[in-house]
């Protein structure tokens, strides 16, 4: 069991903290923050209730997305590097003192440090040349492997730099929902849900970059 007493998260969202694995710092191990999962269950309707926890369970969501059909179907080819050139690589779960962690690569900066959001990059750099190039090489890749993600949030992706360029890494956000994945066994329907989460990623993008006098849920209408 990793022991992560001492530990403290270099990150954090509603659902999970993200921390620097004690034994091994090129890893993150992302772990769940139980009383916001309560909260948000509790939060639910009654006809969603009976779904269960689990289906809010962001570590479980992650560990069913990295077996999505797609994925597979790359890493049976021996096209591994194909999958890791937007997604950290990824080591299953293993168990700490505060519950069960997702295992995966830690993303860092050139000085070592966790790799910054594209939110941040935005915040600071704007849209600009280099990462419009580097989020159109990211949307390519959805297109061109049939992965299929979430909403694509600013928050959940970090920029790191290779080979002299900015490149998009998803580190949240992984997988479909219940229903789109399993539509997307058709390949025509797989390809229009990719573009719309493009398109509204590119919305989301314009809304970032905004004076945000409108709110996201009316600016994400397609």
């Amino acid at each position: 069991m990793i022991d992560l007493g001492t530990c403290q998260p270099f990150a954090s969202g509603y659902n999970r903290h993200c921390f620097r694995h004690p034994g091994d710092p090129l890893l993150c191990l992302k772990v769940l923050r139980p009383e916001n999962i309560e909260a948000r269950y509790q939060r639910q309707p009654l006809a969603k209730k009976l779904l269960g926890r689990r289906r809010i369970d962001d570590n479980a969501q992650e560990l069913k997305a990295h077996r999505q059909r797609a994925i597979r179907h790359l890493l049976s080819r021996g096209e591994a590097e194909v999958v890791w050139q937007h997604l950290p690589r990824f080591h299953g779960a293993e168990l700490t003192s505060l519950g069960s962690a997702n295992v995966s690569e830690l993303l860092l900066d050139d000085q070592g440090q966790p790799a910054p959001t594209l939110e941040h990059y935005l915040r600071h750099r704007g849209f600009d040349q280099p990462m419009r190039d580097a989020v159109g090489r990211f949307c390519r890749w959805l297109q061109d492997t049939g992965i299929l993600t979430r909403n694509l949030l600013p928050h959940n992706l970090v920029v790191v730099n290779r080979h002299q360029r900015p490149e998009l890494y998803l580190v949240d956000g992984l997988g479909a929902p219940t229903v789109p994945d399993k539509l997307a066994t058709v390949p025509a329907w797989r390809q229009r849900y990719i573009e719309r989460r493009i398109r509204r990623f590119y919305l989301r993008i314009d809304w970032e970059l905004s004076d945000r006098n409108n709110s996201w849920e009316s600016a994400q209408k397609l």
